[in-house]
């Protein structure tokens, strides 16, 4: 796996790849950092229970150069990284981020911290009893990063829109929001609030029912969502949606959502695109908690969610915009954005 490893760094563009390991608390963790040219490398950390070690390196990597390309067309003077972390049955999860906590301390700050999947306030808590290097929770941190997140996706969605029908028009539009977590719901609540008809699918049948009914919207079995015929198919949970076989059952018109990574292949994206099926690239609509987070740390200002939203569906009408008058997928546009302004950093670093 080294060899490969080493190929994959080479190739992507990779500074630094760590396995973490605690005696103590059993921790097992990988940590990529892709680029740190511009300033410190941002990533959250994902909790989860891999199939194997390989399987958690290649999310590793991926998301990290996502976080990149994130950081890149979000205009920061930062880098992108993302921490993983092994879940394992029977840990002690406080002891296991606090031994995180002191890893990442001692980095010296090359890598911030954030919240991610399986990683919520409570975690961060944890960390910051070894760590300075992360977004923290409470009044001391920079808040409100679902909102900012939810916020990001909403105003992207409403550019998706306009460049689509050339209004938003949200009091005629059906949106489907899969994942009614933080963001999700968040999401869910804005478009309610907006006029919207909204479809929630989530796989908690507690959270699905408990935001369902506080909402007032409508639910539909997760493993249908993508066949329901609506303006707007809204990806919130974990990403990897699009694959060969949920492609062919995809009933709206537009893919706008917060799910990292929600393309298994950048293939899925041109498929999109010949479809009539118009995409909006994740890295761009779900950049509103780094944007708020990177701020905050290197500024210590709480930039407003609502700005925070309008910025992004600037940059995404700007993609949207170049991808018409190039006739293609916008997921193609923003890749090529994003690299090419990381080539640019590198050039003027010397790197």
């Amino acid at each position: 796996m080294s060899i490969h490893l080493l190929d994959a760094m080479s190739r992507e563009g990779f500074e630094q790849v760590i396995a973490f390991h605690d005696r103590g608390s059993g921790a097992r963790a990988l940590l990529a950092i892709h680029d740190t040219v511009q300033g410190p490398a941002f990533g959250g950390i994902r909790r989860w229970s891999y199939a194997s070690d390989e399987h958690a390196l290649r999310d590793c990597l991926r998301l990290a150069r996502a976080m990149t390309w994130k950081v890149a067309l979000a205009g920061l003077r930062a880098g992108g990284a993302k921490l993983v972390l092994l879940e394992r049955p029977a840990q002690d999860r406080e002891r296991v981020y606090e031994a995180l906590g002191g890893f990442i301390e001692s980095l010296g700050g090359r890598y911030q911290a954030g919240p991610d999947v399986g990683t919520g306030d409570a975690e961060l808590r944890a960390l910051a009893r070894r760590t300075q290097y992360l977004a923290c929770p409470g009044e001391e941190g920079p808040g409100e990063l679902a909102e900012a997140t939810a916020a990001g996706v909403h105003h992207g969605m409403a550019a998706a829109l306009q460049a689509l029908d050339g209004a938003v028009d949200w009091p005629r539009r059906t949106v489907v929001v899969q994942g009614l977590g933080a963001v999700g719901s968040e999401l869910a609540r804005r478009l309610v609030s907006a006029g919207a008809r909204v479809i929630g699918a989530e796989r908690d049948s507690r959270l699905a029912l408990a935001v369902g009914a506080r909402l007032e919207i409508e639910l539909v079995d997760p493993e249908r969502a993508p066949e329901v015929p609506c303006d707007v198919l809204a990806p919130c949970a974990l990403g990897g949606v699009i694959h060969d076989l949920s492609l062919q059952r995809i009933a709206a018109r537009c893919i706008a959502g917060a799910a990292n990574n929600q393309l298994v292949r950048n293939l899925h994206g041109d498929q999109l695109h010949e479809r009539g099926v118009l995409y909006c690239p994740d890295f761009v609509l779900n950049a509103g908690a780094l944007i708020r987070g990177v701020l905050f740390q290197q500024e210590g200002r709480r930039e407003p969610v609502e700005a925070i939203g309008q910025r992004i569906g600037a940059t995404l009408a700007g993609v949207l915009e170049q991808a018409a008058a190039e006739q293609r997928s916008p997921a193609r546009v923003a890749n090529d954005q994003a690299i090419a302004r990381i080539a640019a950093w590198r050039k003027i670093a010397g790197g």
